[in-house]
């Protein structure tokens, strides 16, 4: 983490050892924040553009989760920020406008900012409700129910397996609003049946060898999401994370990269991941 990580990774890292004040933490984050209350400046390693983005709001909320119980202004802010994008069928873009693209991947530089996009709702919805469970202002906010309807909605009318990051962006948020959305249960089923019994699903058109796992669809324990899948596999997973930590102590992601410094971001936040994993279970 010394070598390779942001500040940003070494605080959650520290945090999730050590305990302690969440303060750095949030400190670390603020540093990604517009005035506009969204998020940008390569908070998503892969979209270095300085513009608040959904792929910003989604990393924020993922740390203002882990930093529960302590509440900040900032989520609700965000809340905020994220309904004045979001388009007129409740669901968000997956990315908006980039002025320059240097360092951005061609995804996200080149998305459609009028169109919504399940993957990145979802994902960010995911992460907000993981942050309402502290915070009764997320919990409240009228942009939470408007973006979570959208997404049901859209997964409801999914017929056929999804690309595996949107799968698995909506098994997230399933998993989120179990307790919440009655609903929520038997498509969570629906969609574990896309899943082969290994919990494998490679990534069309992503790098070679890139896959998703049973850990990636479902990375908490005793949450819904891990019951897709058989116990033995779970195991075998956790020993395979456990086995990918490097000689100098951290993780690499499978995915491509499109800055030297995405590289070594992806990193540091590769292995707050794996450790995080490794410890809850």
């Amino acid at each position: 983490m010394a070598t390779h990580a942001r500040l940003l990774d070494r605080r959650r890292l520290e945090l999730l050892l050590d305990g302690g004040d969440p303060a750095p933490v949030l400190g670390a984050l603020e540093g990604y924040r517009n005035p506009d209350g969204g998020y940008g400046f390569g908070l998503e390693p892969d979209l270095r553009a300085p513009e608040s983005q959904i792929g910003g709001a989604y990393h924020a909320f993922e740390v203002l989760a882990e930093t529960g119980p302590t509440t900040t202004p900032r989520a609700g802010e965000l809340c905020d920020w994220l309904s004045s994008v979001t388009l007129p069928e409740g669901g968000l873009p997956f990315a908006l406008p980039v002025a320059d693209p240097a360092g951005c991947a061609p995804f996200w530089a080149n998305a459609d900012p009028t169109a919504p996009s399940l993957q990145l709702s979802a994902f960010v919805a995911a992460n907000a409700h993981r942050t309402a469970a502290h915070d009764p202002a997320v919990a409240a906010h009228p942009w939470l129910r408007r973006v979570t309807d959208y997404c049901l909605g859209a997964i409801e009318a999914l017929d056929a397996a999804p690309f595996a990051i949107e799968l698995n962006a909506s098994i997230q948020l399933l998993d989120a609003v179990h307790e919440t959305r009655p609903e929520a249960a038997a498509l969570l089923e629906r969609l574990g049946g896309f899943i082969p019994p290994d919990g494998r699903v490679p990534v069309s058109q992503g790098a070679e060898g890139e896959t998703l796992c049973a850990l990636d669809f479902a990375p908490y324990p005793g949450r819904p999401a891990r019951e897709l899948f058989a116990p033995e596999v779970i195991d075998a997973e956790l020993r395979a994370l456990a086995a990918e930590q490097g000689d100098d102590g951290g993780w690499r992601v499978d995915f491509d990269n499109y800055s030297p410094a995405a590289e070594l971001e992806w990193r540091g936040y590769a292995t707050v991941r794996a450790v995080s994993i490794l410890e809850r279970d």
